[in-house]
């Protein structure tokens, strides 16, 4: 039988918090579905103050006992066409030692209970489509590929650099 585990949002001025979102985060880059690299000592040292001073940034952690092993950061933007608030989840990470026990999925129902109460009308998310767990997962709790007119295609998600990252 499994451990049992917590999931609970962050508090960004709670330093143990602080330190498991940066611990949790830093190990998501690492792995090779987080590109491989760790963060950055700029991020290290910055990253949960920035995340403090956005009012539309929330975090959702997991817990096995005392041990942080689950991450899900959230940043709120905003649909035009339904003239509300959504929600990106921006980072599911899990320490590879605990994946497959339901976590992600947990800490995901967290994140949404949370959008809720914000008023979102959707959450979205962009995962690699090599990351054959975590699409699996998505798609079983209701996400799907995204579009407006089935004969246009569904979208894809792009990225264009536009600023130093200061790293």
């Amino acid at each position: 039988m499994a451990a049992a585990f917590s999931v609970r949002r962050a508090d960004y001025s709670d330093a143990r918090d602080a330190a498991a979102i940066v611990f949790l985060l830093n190990a998501y880059a690492s792995d090779p579905a987080g590109g491989g690299e760790p963060l950055s000592d700029f991020v290290k040292h910055n990253l949960v103050h920035e995340l403090a001073a956005r009012p539309q940034a929330y975090s959702v952690l997991a817990f096995d006992g005392d041990q942080a092993v689950g991450l899900v950061n959230c940043i709120e933007g905003f649909s035009s066409f339904k003239c509300k608030p959504l929600v990106n989840v921006h980072d599911v990470a899990v320490l590879s030692s605990h994946r497959g026990r339901g976590i992600a999925e947990h800490m995901l129902a967290e994140a949404e209970r949370i959008a809720v109460q914000r008023g979102a009308v959707k959450m979205t998310l962009e995962v690699l489509s090599g990351n054959a767990p975590a699409v699996k997962l998505y798609r079983r709790i209701g996400y799907e590929g995204y579009q407006l007119d089935p004969a246009l295609g569904s979208a894809q998600f792009f990225q264009k650099w536009i600023a130093p990252t200061g790293d």
